[in-house]
């Protein structure tokens, strides 16, 4: 019986076929929304961890002021080397910690003229940082606690200044201090803030200290965590050393803040989750408005075939046969919609996702909900009129013009 029903269903279908496919564009368009617009939001949402995952891993980082963003430390008194040494020594649950001073200035080598970010960093920088070499090597602790002349290049400032060219054994100008390059870091592109982590010279905290900026604040503390470590035992060891080395009396409110880098991605992966979400569900509307019009297709559909409605009523068809066939064609037209907006949302998830320069994340749960929702709709909407269609009294039917 349902084999008969299904064929009686595609052939109306194929009678009008324009119309059928202008009755299911709506659908065809909701999937592909929907589908295009999760997919998306799982690959922003993937590489937001992992930009977050380049800063370090089990990484606490410690800054003057209260509150973190421009203006954020508000007077508040920066830290000194000695902070990084005690916190290493006395917190436990702590690898390793390093200290931090940035500034900027012109680069210059080979001819060619670049302005980088000038970070200082001591022993435990590179560790703390999750960084790698592509090139060269690291500093020697003589040369960090000597500071010598020395820098280690982003990738960025190596292909400005070097282009094809080695970098590693050639010297460069940093503010007009020659600094010999020992070391290359290996690429992390563009970071969780939109930064271009690559565009760094790295040199010696101490040689940044006594020859870039003439002074001996450091602006961040970079705690890495043991594995196993409880996160919060650490920051409150680390809190409350802090505050005994800077001198707080009870009740004072802290001069420094603690971010959890961990907890900073599941905050932002979390929000972009609940955005992919929420534009999923608009775009779903796009899912009602095709359902919206399958439901009056299908009614003037029954309209236009009251006739022989009624005369297979009349030969003894049964309601519910009348009923099946009209659900099956309302099915039939969701089902097809939703699969041609499946195809369409691969190539419209893949160009955005090149685009937006996130990774293709292709989520067979996705698509099998949305091509069941788009099969729904069409026993949803299609309810109605197959209903109308069998309610029909046959003899007033056989009389319809």
């Amino acid at each position: 019986m349902w084999g008969n029903t299904i064929m009686l269903a595609l052939r109306s279908i194929r009678r009008n076929l324009l119309r059928s496919f202008l009755t299911v564009l709506g659908v065809v368009i909701g999937v592909a929304a929907v589908v295009t617009m999760v997919t998306v939001g799982n690959g922003a949402t993937l590489a937001i961890q992992q930009q977050i995952a380049s800063l370090g891993v089990n990484l606490l980082q410690v800054r003057p002021g209260q509150r973190l963003g421009p203006g954020g430390a508000g007077g508040a008194p920066a830290f000194k080397l000695a902070d990084a040494q005690a916190i290493a020594a006395q917190v436990p649950g702590v690898l390793a910690v390093a200290a931090e001073a940035r500034s900027s200035g012109a680069v210059v080598a080979n001819g060619r003229n670049w302005s980088a970010s000038l970070v200082g960093g001591s022993a435990d920088w590179l560790l703390t940082n999750n960084w790698t070499l592509a090139d060269g090597r690291a500093f020697t602790e003589d040369e960090h606690r000597l500071g010598a002349a020395v820098c280690i290049l982003g990738e960025t400032v190596r292909r400005e200044l070097y282009g094809p060219n080695p970098a590693v054994g050639d010297s460069v100008r940093v503010r007009q201090m020659p600094c010999e390059v020992v070391g290359v870091l290996a690429p992390k592109g563009t970071g969780a803030f939109g930064q271009d982590q690559d565009d760094i010279v790295l040199m010696p905290i101490t040689t940044l200290h006594r020859r870039v900026v003439g002074h001996t604040r450091v602006s961040t503390l970079h705690v890495s965590m043991q594995d196993g470590a409880d996160a919060e035992a650490v920051k409150a060891g680390l809190r409350a050393l802090l505050r005994e080395r800077r001198s707080l009396a009870d009740g004072e409110e802290d001069n420094f803040n603690i971010l959890d880098t961990a907890q900073l991605g599941e905050t932002m992966a979390g929000t972009t989750r609940i955005m992919t979400m929420l534009l999923g569900a608009v775009a779903a509307v796009s899912l009602v408005v095709g359902g919206i019009g399958i439901m009056n297709i299908m009614l003037v559909s029954v309209t236009e075939r009251t006739r022989e409605i009624g005369l297979r009523l009349a030969i003894g068809a049964l309601e519910r046969e009348v009923m099946g066939q009209f659900l099956v064609e309302a099915v039939v037209l969701a089902a097809f919609g939703g699969l041609v907006g499946l195809l369409l949302a691969l190539p419209a998830s893949v160009g955005l996702s090149l685009a937006m320069g996130v990774p293709f994340v292709f989520d067979p749960l996705i698509n099998l909900i949305a091509f069941a929702v788009a099969a729904l709709i069409g026993v949803a909407f299609g309810y109605v009129p197959a209903r109308r269609a069998a309610r029909l009294d046959p003899i007033e039917a056989l009389r319809h013009e």
